[in-house]
């Protein structure tokens, strides 16, 4: 997978035309090293530690007796998590993938445990996003390994290509949105399957109809991921949902995650409450 491999490098990172041609191509690429190990250490001290985010979890179940954990937001806020979500290795990233400005949609940390964590089933996020009011696919994920992701603890799994095969139907299965596996499986013969096998740090830029889907974590290790979410400016919801409508953001240098130090104040971030999810 050669012409999806990137390389973050702090004083050379920029949207390359081997880039866009992969996420035109395949509907995503991989950037290795995204968050260097000081940076992810500081987001792990959030997300492990503190008491006001942890404290927002909710369970969502597999249909199979399964759970995984998330925490979901709205709008990044200005902790540690914040400067992640709005940096210019993100955010400022997809705003050229995109094309324009991008506001955030939401983050979300996606928790499977050892033995435990549930599967999430072949989907796209414009699946269930459409049914948010969003007239357009001009969305897109940052998808960021806090753990080390890996066929053996249910890494992601992607159709490559599939982006092009427009918005399939879905539907409700357990706690999730899932797609059409007759069509699903039409499409894995012409489309190649992808493990996006990650260490923690890596990324994965992928298109919001790419389907995709995660299998339980059966193994000893944990696989926690960070997922930050971007919709189009000019997307702007036509109806009021538990995601954001349009609402500015401003993108910060990627120097501002290491230069914050608030790892406690989580206001303004909107927390979901799941009795308001409509779908995963």
């Amino acid at each position: 997978m050669a012409d999806l491999e990137f390389k973050y490098e702090p004083t050379n990172f920029s949207y390359t035309p081997a880039m866009k041609k992969a996420f035109e191509d395949h509907g995503f690429f991989f950037v290795r090293g995204l968050l260097p190990q000081d940076e992810l250490q500081k987001l792990k001290s959030v997300v492990e530690g503190a008491e006001d985010f942890r404290k927002h979890s909710y369970t969502v179940d597999d249909g199979d007796g399964r759970q995984s954990r998330m925490v979901v937001f709205s709008y990044p806020g200005n902790d540690v998590t914040g400067m992640v979500s709005r940096s210019e290795k993100v955010a400022g990233m997809c705003e050229k993938i995109m094309g324009g400005e991008v506001y955030h949609y939401h983050t979300k940390v996606m928790m499977k445990d050892p033995f435990v964590g549930g599967r999430f089933m072949w989907h796209q996020d414009y699946g269930y996003w459409y049914n948010n009011g969003c007239l357009f696919p001009d969305m897109m994920t940052v998808y960021i390994a806090i753990d080390e992701c890996r066929k053996e603890n249910g890494c992601l799994q992607v159709l490559r290509g599939s982006h092009k095969c427009g918005r399939i139907e879905h539907k409700t299965v357990g706690g999730q949105h899932g797609a059409d596996m007759e069509r699903v499986n039409e499409i894995a013969k012409v489309c190649p399957l992808d493990y996006a096998e990650l260490k923690p740090g890596d990324a994965i830029y992928f298109h919001c109809n790419l389907l995709h889907m995660a299998p339980q974590n059966t193994g000893p290790n944990r696989r926690w991921t960070y997922l930050c979410c971007y919709n189009k400016a000019t997307n702007d919801p036509v109806t009021e949902h538990h995601h954001p409508r349009y609402n500015k953001m401003h993108i910060v240098p990627d120097s501002a995650i290491m230069e914050c130090q608030n790892f406690t104040d989580m206001t303004g971030k909107e927390f979901m409450n799941p009795t308001d999810v409509v779908y995963k």
